[in-house]
């Protein structure tokens, strides 16, 4: 007894369709990321106006004593960066259809 098994080829991938799918994850990563860092920035102002608080002695000392990051203007810097990047990252990920 002969069995044939014939295996028909199907749609061809076509480059267009793959850079659709590759874009498309591309966005989603983008989102991802403007997720995450939207709650990184709420925290380096948390931690800028905790600084500011401690040289106003309003607070106790800072935990970061000396160096770059011992400033408040560095983390309040680094906060407002972090949303601006967030903001155009989320601007990114939204649907060509959506806009």
């Amino acid at each position: 007894m002969i069995v044939r098994v014939r295996v028909g080829t199907g749609p061809k991938l076509s480059s267009v369709t793959h850079e659709y799918h590759v874009a498309k994850q591309t966005r989603r990563l983008a989102l991802a990321t403007s997720m995450v860092m939207t709650p990184a920035s709420l925290l380096a102002f948390a931690l800028g106006s905790w600084r500011l608080a401690a040289d106003l002695n309003w607070t106790d000392r800072f935990v970061i004593a000396s160096g770059a990051l011992s400033h408040w203007q560095v983390w309040i810097a680094i906060a407002f960066l972090l949303q601006v990047v967030a903001s155009l990252l989320g601007r990114y990920s939204e649907d060509d259809r959506t806009r």
